[in-house]
């Protein structure tokens, strides 16, 4: 890998990394955030929300511009507004200014996050190079909400919450200027015009899905709200489908899921990241509510299985998947995976972390650090140029929706559990956990399930490619 598609690679992980950084990073400043400018209990939820549902709701569009308008200019655009609008959030003096800010952080983020897939598909046309260049894009997906947790407590600590936000503005500056100067130029593979009614109708859904999913959690699964607002995120889905088969030039071209392989990676991912996202939101109230570490010693005790991400994707997953083929590496890794929440879905109330938790976490990471980066090869193998910067952006959007059900389904099922244990007279750490076990639990039957997905939809490897 020459010097300057290396650095290059750096600026498109470092694009995507604040982007998904900045999905957790608030969590820890929350309490300093509402006493600042005045945010209401409910209220405060929308700056985490305001974010996801821009970033997740404009994944899928960006993808298409991208390939429409070159995959370039649209990371550009994205970097831009989200380090304008970084600032912004550091600056805001108030709650509606903040929103607002966040939101289009939000969008700014889904147009930089959308195309790098696409554009590392791109940058190393070879086997061996794109694996080690995809390793380094999924070390940013898998650990991104580990890190940002960690980091906005640090920061928050050591300086204010306002620094959570005005540390993106000299990054992106400087991601920016290296970024014109490093990525090439791409060219736009069609001619500059979208299906308009189906970009309005998905970005709408999938809003209006990721808004519905994120307050599952406040209005519970049987209320009026839940079932109005997904019943209207179906129908605009319905309606973009319906709309995909009709259009002449279609946002979304119907054809790509006749890739068995784009289909069934999709569906795999979704899973996975359902089960991850549940497990880093279980794990930190865990270690705070029942084993009783200060938030402090909790970050910490969450830097394990984001180090064996790193040393697993950055270090072996290339290695592994040139050597068995990304198929044999992701059907492993998902195995580690189910392993793991397995392990900790055995976590006792009075926990030693070294003894109890720690294993857990460990071959929860080695297993990510496998599986993403092959799951991602394998998704991609089948995307041709013109249609890699869609592949892209719907992997993007894939993650970020199964992320996001993922949490909202797995914070009802621990909250139901636990109030039921209450009810039966638990003392409330035993009722705590038992409500983190359900979550663990059922994250590790998600995993299995998406183990069989990929063993019945995703390719034998290419034992000629892997014998390069």
């Amino acid at each position: 890998m020459d010097r300057s598609r290396l650095l290059a690679l750096i600026v498109l992980c470092a694009g995507a990394f604040m982007a998904i950084v900045d999905e957790t990073i608030v969590a820890v400043s929350l309490p300093a955030i509402q006493r600042d400018l005045g945010f209401t209990q409910s209220g405060l939820a929308w700056v985490t929300t305001s974010y996801l549902i821009a970033f997740g709701g404009l994944l899928l569009l960006f993808g298409r511009l991208g390939d429409i308008l070159g995959r370039k200019r649209v990371f550009l655009a994205g970097l831009m507004v989200f380090t304008a609008s970084s600032a912004l959030c550091s600056l805001a003096w108030s709650a509606p200014v903040l929103l607002v800010a966040r939101f289009v952080q939000g969008a700014g983020a889904a147009a930089l996050t959308a195309v790098v897939l696409g554009m590392i598909a791109t940058l190393f046309p070879e086997p061996g190079e794109r694996a080690k260049a995809i390793g380094a894009f999924s070390f940013v997906q898998a650990s991104g909400g580990t890190i940002g947790s960690l980091s906005g407590g640090l920061i928050t600590q050591a300086a204010s919450w306002h620094w959570i936000f005005a540390v993106n503005v000299p990054i992106g500056v400087a991601a920016l200027g290296l970024a014109t100067r490093l990525l090439p130029p791409e060219l736009g593979t069609r001619a500059a015009r979208t299906d308009v009614p189906g970009a309005v109708l998905v970005t709408a859904a999938l809003m209006t899905l990721v808004y519905t999913i994120t307050n599952i959690e406040r209005y519970g699964w049987a209320s009026a709200h839940t079932g109005g607002f997904g019943a209207v995120a179906l129908a605009l889905l319905a309606g973009f489908v319906v709309r995909q088969a009709r259009a002449r030039t279609p946002l979304l071209p119907l054809r790509l899921f006749r890739s068995r392989m784009l289909s069934g990676a999709n569906v795999v991912l979704f899973l996975l990241v359902a089960s991850m996202f549940g497990f880093m939101f279980t794990t930190v109230l865990y270690l705070r509510q029942v084993v009783g570490l200060s938030p402090q010693a909790t970050g910490i005790a969450m830097v394990p299985p984001a180090a064996a991400i790193a040393v697993v994707s950055l270090g072996l997953s290339a290695k592994l998947n040139t050597r068995f083929g990304e198929r044999r590496v992701l059907l492993v890794g998902l195995t580690l995976l189910a392993s793991g929440l397995g392990l900790l879905g055995r976590v006792p109330v009075h926990a030693v972390y070294q003894v109890d938790v720690l294993p857990g976490l460990l071959v929860l990471g080695v297993g990510a650090g496998m599986a993403m980066p092959a799951l991602m090869a394998q998704g991609m193998s089948d995307a041709t140029p013109r249609d890699a910067g869609l592949a892209s952006g719907l992997f993007n959007t894939t993650q970020q929706v199964g992320g996001a059900l993922g949490l909202g389904v797995l914070a009802v099922l621990s909250a139901t559990r636990t109030e039921s244990l209450r009810a039966a007279g638990a003392e409330p750490a035993v009722a705590l956990l038992g409500g983190y076990h359900a979550v663990y639990l059922t994250g590790m039957g998600v995993v299995v399930v998406a183990l069989l997905v990929a063993s019945a939809t995703l390719r034998l490897p290419n034992l000629a490619r892997s014998a390069k």
